[in-house]
């Protein structure tokens, strides 16, 4: 049985309310789910809370999940937004920045780069970051990515524009 057919079948079980098939389904997408709350908040701690309530979220609401779109852009979906209303909520841009600041990072070059472009995706309006992190790290087209965040392709692909061009300034790249 392929993993689509699997997948297909945890839904299923899900929307008839068994919650060992949806225990399923978050395992086959935690990583996913937690790299992107991670990339949304720079905070490996609140990426974990986003994570639980990401998925909290979809529990509630798997009966609405008609498979027009894949289940995992469904899900992006429910994790983007859920990230937009808590950096609403939050306005936690300034200690996000704070926290960066005071993290101990070895002096490689790696981690220094990475450290760079973490503060500069943060530095991104949350529209613009959501956009690139679906485009360049988790790797969607923008067909994909218009429909996790509920947009369409032409916006995805000018919030992309605009923020790789931002990006490139800030880090100083050509």
């Amino acid at each position: 049985m392929e993993r689509s057919d699997e997948e297909a079948i945890w839904i299923r079980q899900s929307q008839a309310g068994d919650p060992l098939a949806f225990e399923a389904l978050v395992r086959c997408y935690q990583r996913m789910i937690h790299a992107l709350t991670f990339r949304m908040t720079g905070s490996m701690s609140d990426a974990e809370d986003l994570s639980q309530e990401i998925f909290i979220q979809a529990y509630r609401r798997i009966r609405s999940f008609r498979g027009d779109a894949k289940f995992s852009s469904w899900l992006y979906r429910i994790g983007i937004n859920t990230c937009l209303n808590w950096k609403k909520r939050k306005q936690r841009r300034e200690q996000l920045h704070d926290e960066f600041a005071q993290q101990d990072t070895s002096p490689g070059n790696v981690d220094e780069i990475t450290t760079k472009v973490q503060a500069a995706l943060l530095q991104l309006s949350d529209k613009q970051r959501a956009a690139i992190i679906l485009t360049v790290y988790e790797e969607m087209n923008h067909a994909e990515a218009a429909r996790a965040l509920g947009c369409s392709e032409t916006t995805v692909s000018w919030r992309v524009h605009m923020a790789r061009k931002k990006l490139r300034g800030w880090l100083r790249c050509d």
